[in-house]
């Protein structure tokens, strides 16, 4: 007997094992059990989803022996036939080669007969946005108003070529990509079945290689079980994607976090002597600098707490800034691969970067903690002290101490022309530009920031140190969130951004030119596109 892949011998024949789309089943089966059929369903969703696999479990339901129900018993001819592909009044067409407007049209013609053994004549149209135009006319009058014996299962990977004439007259379902959890439950129970050993870890590479589909992990799982020789293992399904282990991923991490280049760049040669993807590494690369932006700021998003174990001492280490920084060195350098002289290169570049950029707080210790509250740093204008935030200011009466004595602030002072002159980037300078000037002592500058911008927060370390280079002086910075009293950098931006482009539209609006064309064509002005000079 020839053998049979996995991903024909395993398709899911009954709703009830059918994996991923619960969604779709409850509603489909809620209109079987209650006899409201509608006489044409549209499924959409990426490939290996299970669009086919739920029109053939659909037809049966319509067809069964045993009258139309969400449970076909599998066991008489319709299902058997609908099964193995021979059922006479459930008919497959490829939409792709079979497009045109006589294809449709002979189609048609037979729908219009009654079925031969069937209850209803079934027409499923794969990838039915491959069509023709002329062809989805032809269809449209049957669509809407098909004989009562037929049913029309149309299924796409791309919904938005189809016409609106087309989708409204079907009832439309969604399916999603398959989770990674889902597939690997589904590859471990398959295995059980087959009798195959398999290490649980290597499935998790098979799903992540699969990218939602189920029909592509099965297909990947045929091919891990040959390679491994009836035995699957995590370092061979890593060899066969060609995918970079965990143990890479940290070395490199390591590496980053120490300031050792050349560690990371042995490790690419490595990496190229074992023809590993550099794609894949570089994808595996920014997730794990996303998972280890949400232990710094988000920990309880990460529910393995062993994952969230193994991460939080690279939170620890590495900068919050520095660290989106190489999330988006490694999602560019990703698309930059097809561009560089070969892909060792382009990865190679994107280490160079990485090390580049790292900032002078990724050296001297700023960093944010795994509870996603900043770490004190001493700053390299010697003794001051970090940097606070404080609550809003109670009315209760203050201590009796002396209070610091108060600075007259120079014009130079002024805080808008402050946070102009400071040379901030990023979120830095968005929380100067936010915060406003409550107070500035001989060692303390107290400013306030708004609680909807408590988020910039942790920049406050960075914004003391250029406080304190441009006053000379050791000072501390004190925030406190609450509401602002005046006007922030920010908001006075703002206003004045305003303020040009009302100008702007009334300069426009008031030109006798504009208004004499207007008024001759009946035209009105789009406001969006008038730029202030």
């Amino acid at each position: 007997m020839s053998y049979q892949v996995l991903a024909r011998k395993w398709r899911p024949k009954s709703f009830d094992t059918l994996v991923g789309q619960e969604h779709v089943v409850r509603a489909l089966t809620h209109a079987l059990d209650q006899q409201r059929l509608h006489h044409a369903y549209l499924f959409t969703g990426t490939r290996g989803v299970g669009k086919t696999t739920l029109a053939r479990i659909l037809a049966k339901a319509l067809n069964c022996e045993t009258g139309i129900t969400s449970t076909p018993c599998g066991v008489c001819s319709a299902c058997l036939e609908i099964d193995s592909g021979r059922f006479i009044d459930y008919v497959e067409m490829d939409a792709a080669s079979n497009r045109g407007v006589e294809d449709m049209a002979a189609l048609l013609e037979k729908a219009a007969y009654a079925p031969n053994s069937g209850r209803y004549k079934v027409y499923m149209i794969d990838e039915v946005h491959q069509l023709s135009g002329h062809a989805f006319n032809a269809m449209l009058k049957t669509l809407e108003e098909p004989p009562e014996h037929v049913k029309f299962i149309l299924a796409t990977t791309d919904p938005q070529k189809i016409p609106v004439t087309v989708l409204s007259r079907c009832l439309q379902f969604n399916l999603k990509q398959m989770p990674p959890a889902a597939i690997v439950d589904h590859l471990a129970r398959v295995l059980a079945a087959e009798g195959v050993d398999c290490e649980a870890t290597a499935l998790r590479h098979l799903a992540k290689a699969a990218a939602g589909s189920m029909r592509d992990a099965l297909s990947l799982l045929d091919q891990a079980i040959a390679h491994g020789a009836g035995r699957i293992e995590e370092a061979g399904v890593r060899a066969m994607l060609g995918t970079v282990g965990d143990d890479h991923l940290f070395d490199l991490l390591d590496g980053l976090a120490a300031g050792d280049i050349h560690a990371m760049l042995a490790l690419a040669a490595t990496m190229e002597e074992r023809s590993l993807s550099f794609d894949s590494a570089l994808q595996e690369l920014a997730t794990l600098f996303h998972r280890i932006a949400l232990v710094q700021f988000a920990p309880t998003a990460i529910l393995d707490a062993a994952e969230r174990e193994r991460l939080a001492p690279y939170a620890e280490r590495l900068d919050a800034e520095f660290l989106q920084l190489c999330y988006q060195i490694a999602i560019h350098g990703r698309d930059e691969l097809a561009l560089a002289p070969d892909e060792a290169a382009g990865f190679g570049m994107v280490l160079l970067r990485l090390h580049a950029f790292r900032p002078d707080s990724a050296k001297v210790g700023a960093k944010v903690g795994a509870s996603g509250t900043a770490q004190s740093a001493r700053s390299s204008m010697g003794t001051a002290p970090p940097a606070v935030i404080a609550p809003a200011p109670t009315t209760t009466a203050p201590l009796p101490a002396p209070a610091p004595a108060r600075v007259q602030l120079a014009p130079t002072d002024d805080w808008h022309a402050l946070v102009a002159q400071l040379p901030l980037t990023g979120m830095a300078r968005q929380l100067a530009q936010h915060c406003e000037l409550a107070s500035l002592t001989e060692t303390q500058i107290t400013l306030r920031l708004s609680p909807v911008h408590k988020h910039l927060s942790p920049q406050q370390e960075k914004l003391q140190a250029e406080l304190q280079k441009h006053h000379g002086r050791p000072l501390a910075l004190r925030i406190e969130l609450t509401e602002t009293a005046g006007e922030t950098p920010k908001a006075r931006a703002d206003n004045e951004k305003r303020e040009r482009q009302d100008q702007a539209i009334a300069a426009i609006e008031g030109d006798p030119f504009v208004r004499e064309v207007c008024d001759l064509f009946d035209a009105s002005i789009d406001e969006s596109t008038i730029k202030p000079i």
